[in-house]
């Protein structure tokens, strides 16, 4: 089994409102990155949440939500959160930002045509500079956990582990957006 987790606790303070509840053109980006790793190939798919709750719980009816209770300390406590609250079965989780508007299934399935196993350690790369989604394989999630700190959230962990990069920029610009 593939889980999905998509981090989208944030405040979004330069967007002038929480993260998870942001749309654009296109549509909420939360439901996006949700749909993103089900039709992607995800088996299963969890959202972290933080600020707004319930009204961003409101936008992806029927999905997991995990709150994170300690959001404003950054990303890494989100990734805690979410890690902690996988089903122990899943293989590897899929780890992605729902303020990556244009990942789409194509790159998460790109990523998942990989071999990916409990060792899997694999990252999406966009014209070979690495960014999400990251995969992470079950054998390497405790120690995402342990190195999860403050807005780092996995970059401690990939720093010093190897992992594959899975070029996707053919696919996506991978552009983080942190202001509307």
């Amino acid at each position: 089994m593939i889980a999905g987790l998509v981090l989208a606790a944030g405040a979004g303070t330069r967007m002038g409102m929480p993260k998870a509840l942001v749309a654009d053109d296109s549509g909420p980006w939360l439901p996006r990155a949700v749909s993103a790793l089900a039709e992607g190939g995800c088996d299963t798919v969890t959202v972290v949440l933080g600020a707004a709750v319930e009204a961003a719980a409101a936008l992806v009816p029927g999905v997991t939500v995990v709150v994170a209770e300690d959001w404003a300390d950054g990303m890494g406590s989100s990734l805690r959160a979410g890690l902690l609250a996988l089903d122990a079965s899943a293989e590897a989780v899929v780890v992605t930002l729902v303020d990556l508007p244009d990942v789409g299934a194509p790159v998460i399935a790109r990523l998942l045509a990989q071999d990916v196993d409990a060792t899997t350690l694999a990252r999406a790369a966009y014209d070979g500079k690495p960014g999400h989604p990251v995969v992470i394989g079950r054998h390497h999630v405790a120690g995402v956990i342990a190195a999860a700190t403050g807005d780092k959230g996995a970059r401690d962990y990939l720093a010093v582990h190897d992992h594959r990069l899975v070029e996707c920029g053919d696919l996506a610009t991978g552009h983080d957006v942190d202001a509307r």
